[in-house]
């Protein structure tokens, strides 16, 4: 399913742990412990404190859901999945239900299984296409585009607007979301006839890639894709470039954070670079209007990928608890399937069948310094795709 449109009071959050939350929310009777999974130190740090940071905003700003005053609590996995699961395993262990956040497509398929196996609801930014397909559950939902749609709202309208770019290489995350991306690329290059020339795998800790870019550069290609997350796109995109790259390769970024990464490239990186991402600050809708003015009083500044994306997650809960009237999680999972709401990118639908909210995925291209009308002006969104697979196809069998 591909649509496309071309564009011209809970004061402080309650961070205690799973316990002392439990322990409040049974006592007082009228609360409701939420807990995020995020990354607080590890390799992508940086990516989970921001995310962390918009959930905390998101459920301030909320302040109940159905009536309940809501406690939200930090769970630091460390960037370890295996951490993830057993700081689920105590929060859940003190009575509580309704998690919400992941830093890594990996700690979220973890920690989905380990919700579902113990009654709750689970709502997540991973990217990896399994989380709605094939490791699917009645208890978890997605709120971003996974790597199908990355993908493919990235690369189809890239390729219709560069026809002679036809020989493609791509540097890749050695990880689950990597793979993921990569699996798609060679998928979208196969259908419309275009040449996928060589590959370049990476590990999760590296961050030097000069040899990777090298041997790109001797492939002679037409395009340059970056298949990885986080800081490794940054290294990886900071150094193609140092290495003259964009002088005979058009670079193209199907998954990046946006402004965040944008401020810490420069405008000068940035520069003819297409980019793929899930939300622009830029959007003007209904929900992200209420993300911005949140964000700016806290920050006095605009909102990020990151932060939106953790503000997300945590008004999904939100929607469909007050939705439903209750927190209790088989009702408020029926009433999830299907809601529709203002969401940060304008209109949101959680689709039924698989739990995948069906929202726009953005394509940018970089602008030159001297177009740049402010300071976060780093890019234009020249498309807009609801690119999601039907489904029947995407291998979910919703148990």
């Amino acid at each position: 399913m591909i649509r496309r449109r071309t564009l011209a009071g809970l004061g402080a959050g309650l961070l205690a742990a799973p316990s002392l939350v439990a322990s409040r929310a049974r006592a007082q009777g009228g609360q409701l412990p939420v807990a995020g999974v995020y990354s607080l130190s590890g390799t992508f740090a940086n990516v989970g404190e921001l995310l962390n940071k918009g959930s905390q905003w998101a459920f301030e700003h909320y302040g109940t859901a159905a009536g309940q005053r809501i406690s939200y609590t930090l769970l630091d996995d460390q960037g370890d999945p295996g951490r993830s699961v057993r700081r689920v395993q105590e929060a859940m262990g003190q009575g509580v239900k309704h998690i919400v956040g992941c830093t890594t497509s990996a700690i979220a398929l973890a920690v989905a299984k380990e919700v579902y196996a113990r009654g709750g609801v689970y709502i997540h930014m991973a990217g990896a296409d399994e989380a709605t397909g094939s490791e699917c559950n009645r208890a978890s939902f997605r709120w971003p585009g996974a790597s199908y749609t990355a993908i493919n709202a990235t690369l189809r309208p890239f390729i219709a607007r560069n026809a002679e770019a036809k020989r493609w290489y791509t540097i890749t995350g050695q990880y689950v979301f990597g793979e993921s991306l990569l699996t798609n690329l060679k998928s979208v290059l196969q259908d419309v006839g275009h040449q996928h020339i060589g590959n370049s795998y990476h590990s999760l800790s590296e961050r030097e890639f000069s040899g990777y870019i090298t041997a790109a550069i001797a492939a002679k290609p037409d395009v340059l894709a970056i298949c990885n997350f986080g800081n490794q796109t940054l290294d990886v995109l900071r150094q193609a470039v140092s290495f003259g790259m964009k002088r005979n390769t058009k670079i193209v970024v199907p998954w990046s954070t946006g402004l965040d990464q944008f401020r810490a490239w420069g405008p000068d990186t940035c520069d003819g670079v297409y980019f793929g991402v899930n939300y622009w600050h830029g959007i003007d809708s209904p929900g992200n209007r209420v993300v911005q003015q949140v964000v700016r009083q806290k920050t006095n500044d605009a909102t990020n990928y990151l932060q939106a994306c953790g503000w997300a997650v945590a008004q999904m809960l939100v929607e469909g608890a007050n939705k439903a009237g209750t927190t209790e999680i088989a009702p408020l999972i029926r009433t999830l399937e299907g809601l529709t709401y203002e969401g940060p990118t304008g209109t949101e639908l959680i689709r039924a069948e698989d739990h995948q909210v069906i929202k726009d995925y953005y394509l940018m291209l970089g602008k030159a310094r001297a177009a740049m009308r402010d300071p976060n002006d780093f890019a234009e969104v020249i498309a807009a795709t609801k690119a999601f697979l039907p489904p029947d196809k995407t291998g979910c069998r919703m148990s």
